[in-house]
């Protein structure tokens, strides 16, 4: 029997390792990665937290050993979130000299300098005793404006403390601006602003709300977190977030929206960030821990799944321990 195979054959490029590598579309490097920290309040804490594995709550005297191990596997750039002493409706933490960010942020930067890139969550989940993301009314509801000014005394009182870029997550109509216009007039022009322009009311968050205890104590996040089901107001709201002045945009979670990366990526020339958030994470170490699956490998399939997808940067709880296995721009 003749044969007449066609001419092209793909599998000629993927006969070898170096073949496979010479022709490969995308790849991850280290320095795309950004590695988020808890800080706590609590003097010497280096609790684990129990849905995020290899994952603590450190307190100020710890935050150099873990950056330390951040920057050892190639990775300078990290964002903090904060546990605060004590929680109140407006989430002053957020503004004070002396707030748990504040201090994380001084610390780190009188240790390092340029050597580590510092973004500072800008929200007050974690601040607030009701759990939600601004100042709220007494019947329940999130009140946009009043939010908004208390965001640009946060974001003001990040940057005074030296944070190298501020990074709103609360979805509040506004947030950009609002900010900008409170960094300019403080003399923090040069600070840029990393929105979380694309946020998802998530199921995947779970394992964060335990790492800051930032659950609402009453109703849920969708009157200001998007609808999963919803794909074009994604670029609604990454349009006014572009004319409000944001300098990098997120999207958040990654996983299950890699659609609305590209989404945004494609519409948007500004560089985008994807959150590989707690819920992936834990998943991934869930079903390593029983055996079921390769949990780097998989890790670092689904790191390279969103930078396929059009992320410049990726927000990971993954990047201190997989740093070091990625190739480096440099």
């Amino acid at each position: 029997m003749s044969l007449h195979p066609s001419p092209r054959r793909p599998r000629r490029l993927r006969a070898s390792p170096v073949l496979r590598k010479l022709v490969r579309e995308t790849t991850l490097h280290r320095e795309d990665l950004i590695m988020p920290m808890f800080v706590s309040h609590v003097d010497g804490q280096n609790a684990e937290i129990a849905s995020m594995p290899g994952i603590f709550q450190l307190g100020l005297d710890e935050l150099q050993h873990e950056a330390d191990a951040i920057l050892a596997a190639g990775v300078s750039q990290v964002i903090l979130f904060g546990l605060p002493p004590q929680k109140d409706p407006v989430g002053s933490d957020t503004w004070s000299d002396t707030g748990i960010l504040q201090r994380a942020i001084r610390r780190l930067k009188q240790a390092y300098g340029d050597e580590l890139f510092v973004i500072s969550d800008v929200c007050f989940c974690e601040y607030t005793d009701h759990g939600h993301c601004g100042v709220v009314a007494a019947d329940g509801r999130l009140l946009n404006d009043p939010t908004l000014v208390n965001l640009q005394k946060q974001a003001v009182s990040h940057a005074d403390a030296g944070a190298d870029m501020v990074a709103p997550s609360g979805m509040i109509d506004g947030m950009v601006g609002a900010m900008r216009e409170g960094l300019d007039g403080a003399g923090h022009s040069d600070t840029p602003i990393m929105s979380y322009a694309v946020k998802y009311a998530s199921s995947f968050y779970g394992p964060f709300r335990d790492a800051v205890d930032s659950a609402p104590a009453f109703g849920d996040r969708r009157t200001y977190q998007m609808d999963p089901a919803n794909r074009r107001e994604a670029l609604v709201e990454a349009s006014l977030d572009v004319e409000q002045g944001a300098d990098l945009l997120m999207v958040k979670p990654a996983l299950a929206y890699l659609d609305v990366v590209r989404e945004v990526r494609d519409r948007f020339d500004l560089p985008v960030a994807a959150y590989n958030v707690s819920g992936e994470y834990a998943m991934v170490k869930a079903a390593a821990a029983k055996g079921w699956i390769d949990g780097e490998a998989v890790a670092l399939e689904l790191l390279t799944s969103m930078k396929r997808a059009g992320a410049d940067l990726i927000l990971s709880y993954f990047a201190r321990d997989l740093g070091s296995r990625l190739p480096s721009l440099g």
